[in-house]
C-alpha cells in the first residue's frame, strides 16, 4: 500500500459543505426501533463520532447507546503506541453528550502483545453493565510474535487490530450476559472512501459475536457501518452541527486519530514522531534493530522518517495531545466551529 502524506491545510471557507438532508437514504436502515441496545466502538475519531451523532440525528435516546473504547496500550504501565490524551477525550466526550462508556483492553496491551514469547495471548478485561470487572482468557496456547504488526490487510500478520480491537470488543459482547437480553447493533466507523477494501464491506450483517440461533445461549447482535457511504466532508458537516471538539490529533494536522505511532504512518508522521515525541520513537527504531524485522518492508522507522518533513506542530495542541487530560470543552459553538487543520487530508491507514 502506498503510503501519502497525512498533513494537509484543509478546505477553504469557500468550499460548500455537504447537507446532512442529502447523506443517501440507505443510512436510514436497519429498523432501529428492532434493537434494545446500541454500541458504537469509539476511537475517538471522527467516524466513530459520527456514528454517536447519527444514532442522535434518529432520535435514539442516549440511554440506550453506549461507546466503546479499546485500550490499545492496555490499562497501565505501556505508553508505547497510542495517543497519551486519547481516553480522557472519549471520557469526557461521553460526558458531554451524557452517554455510557465502557472500555476494554488485552493485559499488557500492544506491547506485551507484541513482546510475546512461548507464552500465551494475555487476558482480555472489562466491566460488565453492571459494574463487575471481568477477566477473560490468557490460558491458550504458547505461541511467539517478537515483531511489530506488518504492513498489510491481512489480519494474521496486523495482528493489532485483530488481538486489540476487534478480538477484544467480541470478548465483552460475548461475556457480558446482558447481550444476551433482546437485541443489540453494534455500530463501527469504516467509511467505503477510506480504501477499496473498505469500500467492499457490507453495510449491514450479524456481527460477529452474534449466536441468535444458539441452542443454549442466544445472543442476537448486528453490525451497522453507519457511515460507510458517506464522504468525509459529511463527517466534518455532522460535527460541525454539533460544534464537536475534534480529537487534537486533527488540530495537530493529521487527518485520521488513529495510534499516535501507527505502523501506517507516512514519511511525514514518522519524522514527526522523531521530532516531537522522540522516546516513542527511539523505543520503535530500538525494537525493529532487537527483533531484526522493520515494519515497513525494506526500511527501518529510521529511514522512513528520513524521507519525510517533520511539520510545525502548534505548541499548544502538542501539549493537550501529548498529556493524559483534554481540558478544552468537547463542545463548541457550531456557529464559531472551524475545520482542523487535518481536514481532508491525504491519508495512509488501514486498507
Amino acid at each position: 500500500m502506498a503510503q501519502q502524506s497525512l498533513f494537509y491545510c484543509g478546505m477553504t471557507a469557500h468550499e460548500p459543505a455537504i447537507l446532512l438532508d442529502a447523506l443517501p437514504t440507505e443510512l436510514a436502515t436497519p429498523q432501529l426501533s428492532d434493537y434494545d441496545r446500541f454500541i458504537v466502538f469509539f476511537s475517538g475519531g471522527k467516524d466513530s463520532v459520527a456514528c454517536f451523532l447519527w444514532l442522535l440525528e434518529q432520535g435514539v435516546p442516549v440511554e440506550k447507546i453506549e461507546l466503546h473504547h479499546h485500550l490499545v496500550d492496555g490499562r497501565e504501565g505501556s505508553t508505547l503506541m497510542d495517543w497519551p490524551v486519547t481516553t480522557d477525550y472519549c471520557t469526557k466526550f461521553a460526558a458531554a453528550f451524557g452517554v455510557r462508556i465502557s472500555f476494554s483492553w488485552k493485559e499488557g496491551g500492544f506491547e506485551r502483545e507484541m513482546l510475546r514469547e512461548e507464552a500465551p495471548t494475555a487476558p482480555v478485561h472489562f466491566y460488565t453493565q453492571s459494574g463487575e470487572k471481568r477477566q477473560i482468557g490468557g490460558k491458550g496456547p504458547l505461541g511467539t510474535r517478537r515483531k511489530f504488526p506488518q504492513v498489510s490487510a491481512d489480519l494474521s500478520v496486523r495482528w493489532c487490530s485483530s488481538y486489540l480491537k476487534i478480538g477484544v470488543g467480541e470478548a465483552y459482547i460475548v461475556n457480558d450476559p446482558v447481550f444476551r437480553q433482546g437485541k443489540t447493533l453494534v455500530l463501527t466507523g469504516e467509511r467505503a472512501e477510506e480504501s477499496s477494501a473498505r469500500a467492499r464491506y457490507k453495510t449491514f450483517e450479524p456481527h460477529r459475536s452474534d449466536n441468535r440461533d444458539g441452542a443454549k445461549v442466544k445472543r442476537w447482535v448486528d453490525v451497522f457501518r453507519a457511515v460507510h457511504a458517506w464522504k468525509e466532508a459529511a463527517v466534518w458537516d455532522i460535527m460541525r452541527k454539533y460544534g464537536v471538539n475534534p480529537h487534537p490529533a486533527y488540530h495537530l494536522g493529521l487527518s485520521r486519530t488513529s495510534c499516535m505511532a501507527c505502523i501506517f504512518g507516512s514519511p511525514q508522521q514518522w519524522a514527526m514522531l522523531k521530532t516531537y515525541m522522540p522516546r516513542h520513537f527511539r523505543s520503535i527504531a530500538d525494537y525493529e534493530t532487537e527483533f531484526g524485522t522493520t515494519i515497513k518492508r525494506g526500511a527501518s522507522v529510521d529511514q522512513v522518517a528520513a524521507k519525510g518533513t517533520a511539520p510545525e506542530l502548534d505548541p499548544h495542541w502538542l501539549a493537550i495531545a501529548m498529556g493524559t487530560e483534554f481540558a478544552p470543552p468537547i463542545r463548541l459553538d457550531p456557529a464559531a466551529w472551524a475545520l482542523p487543520l487535518g481536514a481532508f487530508g491525504e491519508s495512509g491507514g488501514p486498507t
